[in-house]
C-alpha cells in the first residue's frame, strides 16, 4: 500500500471521514476497544465505510508508525455521481455503455477490468460501496493507469443503480451461467449496462431478478467458469463487435 494512500491513527481516520475523504477501507485491530474506537465505529457506519478486523501484525506491516489499532486506505481517484454520469453520457450523443460490478472484491481483477473497460470505450463503471474492491496501488498498477481515465461511481445499492439506468432507457444484461441464452444471440447495440458478478458468488440472485436480460458465454472445457476479468472482456468485446 502506497504511504500517500493511507491514514493511520484513530483520530486521523475519523477526521478524514468527516472531511469527506474517499476512504476505501479501514483495517481495525482485533479485540481493540475504547471510547475513541467507538467514535470511529459510529463515524464509519454513518458514512458507510468498509472495515474489517485484522491481527495487529497486519497493521504493523501496513505502517511502522503508531497506528493505534487502525489504518485506512484512501482512494487515489475521485468518484463520480451516477446521475451525472448517465446524464452527461446521454447528452454527449454517445450510445451509453456502462459496466456494473456486483461486489468484485479482488483489486487485481478490478484493475484488469478497468483496463479492458477503457480499451472498449466503456463510459463508466458502477460499483457498490460495500463489498467492492478498493482502488489501491494494485488496482492502479493492474489497470495500467486506466483507472484515471474511466469514470467510476460508488452507489449504496446495485439494485437502485439498475432501476435508475432502466428508467433512463439503458438495457441491463447480466453475465451469468444461470440462463440458456448465449451472449452471441442477444442484442447489445442499445444503450447498455453489462453486469458482472463477484469472484465467488457471481451476481446476487436479487439482482438477477430485475435485469432485462441474462446471457452466458459458451463453455467447452471441463472447468465451468472463467475468471471474472476474462469473462468481462469477452462480453465487452462482443458489445464492441455488434456496435461496429
Amino acid at each position: 500500500m502506497e504511504k500517500e494512500h493511507q491514514i493511520f491513527g484513530i483520530r486521523a481516520i475519523i477526521e478524514a471521514i468527516q472531511a469527506g475523504k474517499e476512504v476505501d477501507k479501514v483495517f481495525i485491530q482485533k479485540d481493540i476497544s475504547g471510547e475513541l474506537m467507538k467514535d470511529l465505529m459510529k463515524v464509519m457506519k454513518r458514512a458507510n465505510v468498509n472495515f474489517s478486523y485484522v491481527p495487529v501484525e497486519k497493521l504493523n506491516r501496513l505502517t511502522p508508525n503508531n497506528h493505534q489499532g487502525a489504518v485506512a486506505t484512501i482512494s487515489p481517484i475521485g468518484f463520480i455521481d451516477l446521475e451525472h454520469l448517465v446524464e452527461s453520457t446521454i447528452e454527449s450523443g454517445q450510445k451509453p455503455l456502462f459496466l456494473i460490478l456486483d461486489q468484485v472484491s479482488d483489486a487485481r481483477n478490478f484493475g484488469a477490468i478497468i483496463r479492458t473497460a477503457e480499451c472498449t470505450g466503456v463510459n463508466g463503471i458502477i460499483i457498490q460501496k460495500a463489498g467492492s474492491a478498493p482502488v489501491n496501488g494494485d488496482t492502479v498498477k493492474t489497470s495500467a493507469g486506466a483507472v484515471f481515465n474511466v469514470p467510476i461511481c460508488k452507489v449504496e445499492h446495485i439494485k437502485d443503480a439498475i432501476f435508475y439506468l432502466q428508467g433512463s432507457g439503458v438495457k441491463t444484461v447480466a453475465a451469468t451461467e444461470k440462463t440458456d441464452q448465449n451472449i452471441y444471440d442477444i442484442s447489445l447495440t442499445e444503450p447498455l449496462a453489462i453486469i458482472m458478478g463477484s469472484e465467488d458468488r457471481g451476481i446476487n440472485p436479487s439482482v438477477l431478478k430485475i435485469v432485462d436480460e441474462k446471457a452466458k458465454l459458451p463453455m467447452f472445457g471441463t472447468i465451468g467458469s472463467l475468471n471474472v476479468s476474462v469473462a468481462c472482456g469477452a462480453f465487452l468485446y462482443e458489445a464492441v463487435r455488434q456496435r461496429t
